[in-house]
């Protein structure tokens, strides 16, 4: 017997409330709480009392942690070793992925690549679609060139159907596209909403580990970029990858903010064409390819994204105020990252930037937020402040302290050697980086203990 609840449901926090309030105690949003009706089964229903069972037959019971056997999966390795180094080494099969990004970004083209590598060599792909028919979904597949013998497409919405045809199929890998669109059929809620996601993600999650089905689950964002629905989608999932770009770049950025089998934080970087998503295996040349000989307010840092370090340019624009109030404008930089090193410029290296408007960007799209990019940050803008450009040749790595000192940073052997690599001939970085690791012999490494310090050596003053 099955009892009828009505509640309300905060549609940013998830947040339950018995009455319909304005404002969500939880999150402080207005006008989020929307009627649901749930049906909820009482403690004596089938579904409270029924054991979790496999597409086997067999049923889940409790184990001693001594008897658990424990079995060595390899990884599965698609042909984008770009999604293998974000995922940590390839798929890990039972695995539950969630891929969020804003539209027409790249997300069901990524998936779509990804099930005919997956159908050709790893076994069966059963592609489930709530938003295209098969047929614009087979229309995209040619365009690619994408297809496979074991490669089945299903638009379907109904959960209920979904796992009867998983139960026929047997399929090893599962693309839900997307989980907004999917519904319970015995909740009365609306599809999309926070109750429909939670339980169509629990259903996917219990699919995934009860019978080692790797489920890979694309997710819309809302207009902050934050994936849609409750918080706890993003606990429920193994691994969350943001797929980031704009409209008007063709490069992508695959970014992993959450991998229980691997690095977070990890990038991979795609370019989109018209045969769909290629990889770039050097993105340090990407980042630097249209930089400006002799251009001022520029400085190279080698940042450290996952495992991976990557040569960026900075690029700074100071200018003297026309209101009262100085303007601070950045793009892929932290804000308040921004105006703390100006702040320490001006307090420690006599600038005066109280009155000029500062606009910054990481070029290339790519956005950056560790410690190590402040040396660079604060090199750009003194060059542009001075209109004094540095060498060419030149990339700075280190933390600024509020007193002014250049703290060290993690992995300084792997950013040295990228930036030997790239032809670099020289790189600032912190004093106590310096020592027992090997210095390429094609580089010159300068070890500075204070912001100016760095900035007497990078402009050559005496």
């Amino acid at each position: 017997m099955a009892k009828v609840k009505t509640q309300y449901v905060c549609q940013n926090c998830g947040y339950n409330s018995p009455r319909y309030l304005g404002r969500c105690p939880n999150c402080g949003n207005w006008n989020t709480l929307v009627e649901e009706i749930q049906k909820k089964e009482t403690s004596t229903s089938k579904v409270a009392t029924q054991p979790r069972i496999t597409l086997g037959g067999s049923r889940i019971q409790p184990e001693l942690l001594d008897k658990v056997a424990v079995h060595e999966t390899p990884r599965v390795k698609t042909e984008l070793l770009e999604l293998n180094r974000v995922l940590g080494g390839g798929i890990v099969p039972g695995s539950l992925v969630l891929i969020g990004g804003d539209p027409g970004i790249g997300k069901s083209t990524l998936l779509l690549q990804v099930s005919g590598q997956l159908a050709h060599k790893h076994g069966r792909v059963l592609y489930v679609s709530g938003e295209e028919s098969a047929t614009q979904i087979k229309m995209r597949a040619d365009r690619l060139d994408v297809g496979g013998d074991e490669f089945y497409l299903y638009p379907e919405t109904d959960m209920t159907a979904i796992k009867e045809n998983i139960s026929q199929l047997k399929p090893d890998y599962v693309i839900i596209d997307s989980v907004q669109t999917m519904q319970e059929p015995e909740m009365s809620s609306a599809v999309g909403s926070v109750a429909q996601i939670r339980e169509v993600t629990a259903d996917l999650m219990q699919l995934a580990k009860t019978n080692g089905i790797t489920v890979f689950v694309v997710g819309h964002v809302t207009k902050g970029g934050a994936i849609a629905g409750p918080k706890i989608l993003e606990h429920m999932v193994d691994t969350v990858l943001y797929f980031e770009g704009d409209q008007q770049r063709t490069y992508r950025i695959l970014r992993a903010v959450k991998n229980r089998f691997g690095s977070t934080n990890e990038i991979g970087i795609f370019e989109m064409r018209t045969s769909g998503l290629t990889e770039v295996t050097n993105p340090s040349e990407l980042f630097l390819e249209e930089r400006l000989q002799g251009a001022t307010g520029s400085a190279v840092v080698v940042s450290l994204e996952g495992t991976r370090p990557i040569l960026v340019e900075l690029q700074a624009l100071v200018t003297p105020t026309s209101f009262g109030n100085a303007k601070r404008t950045t793009t892929g930089l932290d804000h308040n990252r921004v105006s703390l090193i100006m702040a320490v410029l001006e307090k420690r290296a006599g600038l005066l930037l109280q009155n000029q408007d500062a606009y910054l960007k990481a070029a290339g799209g790519v956005k950056l937020d560790e410690p190590a990019i402040d040396l660079a940050l604060a090199v750009s803008l003194v060059s542009s402040y001075r209109d004094q450009e540095t060498r060419q040749s030149d990339c700075f790595i280190g933390e600024l302290g509020l007193t002014g000192e250049v703290r060290s940073v993690t992995h300084i052997e792997q950013r040295v050697m990228e930036a030997a690599k790239i032809g670099f001939k020289r790189v600032f970085v912190p004093q106590n980086n310096l020592g027992d690791w090997q210095v390429p012999t094609n580089i010159e490494v300068v070890g500075v203990k204070t912001l100016n310090q760095a900035l007497k050596l990078a402009f050559g003053e005496r």
